[in-house]
């Protein structure tokens, strides 16, 4: 049985199970062309019209919040594997300090 464990052999598995689920997804999908009813390839929006404009959402909010938990990630990781010496206070201020400006700004 640890002949399924062998990478090569776990890879040609993994692909027949991909193969067969996207053959099941596909048998089940509606077909691509059917303008006799228009509401099976609309999306559901609760009886509302949609927007007619395309929105054009900006990343800065999400970069900002990726920016944050890497540093404290990173930052307590790193923190975390060194001793408890001033130099690790020290840093730990400087990540706090970053921390406060990524939250302010």
């Amino acid at each position: 049985m640890d002949v399924l464990l062998y990478p090569p052999i776990a890879f040609v598995i993994y692909l027949v199970l991909v193969g067969v689920l996207s053959g099941v997804g596909r048998a089940l999908a509606v077909p691509a062309h059917t303008h006799a009813d228009a509401t099976k390839s609309s999306p559901y929006a609760s009886g509302e019209l949609g927007e007619t404009y395309q929105a054009a959402p900006g990343y800065r909010q999400f970069f900002v919040v990726a920016l944050f938990f890497a540093v404290l990630h990173l930052g307590m990781l790193l923190a975390g594997s060194s001793g408890l010496t001033m130099v690790t206070g020290a840093y730990l201020v400087g990540l706090i300090l970053a921390l406060v400006a990524l939250i302010l700004g």
